[in-house]
């Protein structure tokens, strides 16, 4: 795959749709199975999407990648629009989400970041001491992730009108702790030590990517995202007493302060003793990953969306087993409107391509609703 032409023709198809931006396509957005789910409005089917659904399991990026390094290749918005959009063309999915990184903030707040071959993120310069939180510069607005949002409007214009365009970024707690660690953690005792040693110091970090969170994440909402994603990965390290006191109150200022509204979705691993909680934060979708039985999940989250929650291993199995495991996630939901299929995490990149895509097929096939025609 050459880039180039290829992410011309994306930057091309986008001018050429943009156009076509009418109330009609807002309308078929507004109405796609996707949004409907995330309102909790009976579909014609259960939609489904995948986290990391443009990545290293798929050729076409992993040669891309040999000749572009990540960050370049997030902060290319022809790029980064051509990789969603190939993505979600490839798949059948029912939303697709820009690709990006939740990193990419740190560095307009004075961060050194980097993503060494084999190691995952970077950060040079950690958050280890009150002098550090206060040089903490917090972003006014969303300009220097300007890329971001370009590759939002192009991917908006080049998707089918019908196609829903997720945006994201990383919960305040998650954002803190790769700061705080200096990259990725096993037991976050850095991050927990921090957080129990100066109470006040933690609240004014989180506060500070909060409010910066809120700004970007707006503004990927007037730049063309349909639905928002806040990927809380490591919040399942806590226990529900610190989860209340340490996170909860800036996960949910995070919500409240999005605008435009838009559906938000919550996610997090590991996250079985913290559902109760996290309702309380405002999400409107409460993604959950496969160490709990999806419908005792949706019973402690009430009324509330819900996605998940196939274990991503699964993808590794033979084509029987993979329906047999979609099938039972799909028999407890039981045709509950609010169900959005999903992967309890990403897709592994060792995972074969073609049964990510008989996966899309499996839950399109297997969830169809007598009632088709009354919900289109």
């Amino acid at each position: 795959m050459s880039e180039e032409p290829k992410a011309k023709r994306i930057s091309e198809r986008a001018r050429e749709l943009e156009e076509t931006a009418s109330f009609a396509q807002i309308d078929l957005l507004q109405n796609s199975p996707f949004m409907r789910a995330c309102r909790r409005e009976p579909t014609p089917y259960t939609p489904i999407w995948l986290m990391r659904q443009a990545g290293r399991y798929m050729p076409e990026y992993r040669l891309l990648r040999e000749r572009v390094p990540f960050l370049e290749l997030c902060k290319s918005p022809e790029l980064a629009a051509e990789v969603t959009v190939n993505a979600a063309e490839r798949l059948g999915v029912d939303a697709a989400i820009i690709f990006a990184d939740l990193l990419l903030i740190v560095e307009p707040m004075g961060f050194r970041l980097e993503y060494a071959k084999g190691d995952g993120p970077i950060i040079h310069n950690p958050v280890r001491s009150a002098q550090d939180v206060e040089g903490l510069r917090e972003m006014e607005d969303a300009a220097p992730l300007d890329y971001v949002l370009q590759a939002i409007r192009l991917t908006r214009r080049a998707l089918p009108q019908d196609l829903p365009l997720i945006g994201f970024a990383g919960a305040p707690f998650t954002l803190a702790s790769y700061l705080i660690e200096g990259g990725g953690s096993r037991n976050f005792m850095r991050t927990k030590t921090f957080m129990y040693s100066d109470e006040g110091l933690w609240n004014e970090l989180l506060s500070r990517l909060a409010r910066s969170l809120a700004r970007f994440l707006s503004a990927q909402i007037e730049a063309g995202a349909q639905a928002i994603q806040i990927f809380d990965s490591w919040v399942g390290t806590l226990s529900p007493d610190d989860y209340r006191k340490f996170v909860l109150p800036h996960t949910k200022s995070l919500i409240e302060s999005i605008s435009p509204r838009a559906p938000v979705i919550y996610f997090g691993t590991g996250t079985a003793g913290l559902l109760e909680l996290m309702r309380e934060t405002g999400g409107d979708v409460i993604g959950v990953d496969w160490r709990i039985q999806l419908d005792h999940a949706w019973q402690r989250i009430g009324e509330r969306a819900i996605m998940g929650n196939l274990d991503p291993v699964t993808l590794f199995a033979d084509l029987p087993i993979i329906r047999d495991r979609a099938r039972s996630i799909l028999d407890r939901a039981d045709n509950r409107p609010g169900h959005i299929f999903n992967l309890g995490h990403g897709i592994l990149p060792q995972t074969p391509v073609e049964n990510v895509v008989a996966l899309v097929e499996m839950v399109h096939e297997m969830s169809q609703r007598r009632e088709t025609r009354s919900m289109t």
